[in-house]
């Protein structure tokens, strides 16, 4: 009996049409929850409604009807970036990022949470990820985010920029270009803004999060070493 192999050569895809903003919030909540939820996922339109309108780590908030939330699923099904698994008396959905678009996980990683949470810095991504993905440090996401901004064109094109440090800023921020090109400009000048008005605020904010995920870890590694959450004190010790 002759046994033929067919051997499919690796390709890139064609430059995709632009994601509405809409379209990557639901494919950011996708690729947020596979990872994050795993039991959970699929998920249902229903729960994806509300993983797309929470109040945390998204930014801008969003209160999305059911209704646009499908149109955005229809979308990205026609762009093979998501689909409906069958199996289930709700139809439940999936994202198909890496294979469609052919980036390693770490790329998905960094490219989920600007969808999610808008432009950000390397320290800032690195922080963020740490229930999707643990990178090692910062020099590895900045260079996963400088690939992808060097992405030639026939791999697609890049998927990322840097932005111009805004005035008070320490680091320059990185934004994603699923939605089309960005407005350099209006997005320095909306931070600068923000700098000044609400800088402090936000800042605070930021490292009330930070605080909360960084004790988060600490006290996942103390059960794993069998040693008492920080703040607890260890009721075996002798008197």
């Amino acid at each position: 009996m002759r046994i033929t192999i067919f051997f499919i050569p690796a390709h890139y895809p064609k430059p995709m049409e632009p994601l509405t903003l809409v379209e990557a919030r639901v494919l950011g909540t996708l690729m947020e929850k596979a990872r994050t939820v795993p039991d959970s996922y699929p998920m249902t339109l229903n729960a994806l409604v509300a993983g797309c309108n929470q109040k945390s780590a998204r930014e801008p908030v969003t209160s999305l009807a059911e209704a646009e939330v499908q149109e955005a699923l229809d979308g990205l099904k026609r762009r093979s970036l998501a689909f409906a698994s069958s199996g289930s008396r709700v139809m439940r959905w999936e994202h198909n990022f890496q294979r469609a678009m052919v980036v390693p996980e770490q790329s998905a990683v960094l490219l989920g949470l600007l969808m999610l949470r808008g432009p950000q810095t390397a320290g800032e991504l690195r922080i963020h990820s740490e229930r999707w993905y643990r990178f090692a440090d910062i020099s590895s996401v900045e260079a996963f985010l400088d690939e992808m901004r060097n992405r030639s064109e026939p791999k697609g094109g890049p998927l990322v920029v840097q932005l111009p440090r805004a005035a008070g800023a320490r680091e320059a921020r990185w934004a994603h270009l699923l939605c089309g090109p960005v407005d350099v400009a209006a997005v320095a000048a909306s931070a600068e803004s923000a700098v000044g008005a609400n800088g402090l605020a936000a800042r605070v904010a930021m490292l009330e999060e930070e605080v909360a995920q960084l004790r988060e870890i600490v006290t996942d590694l103390a059960t794993q070493l069998g040693l008492s959450p920080p703040g607890h004190t260890d009721t075996n010790e002798r008197a």
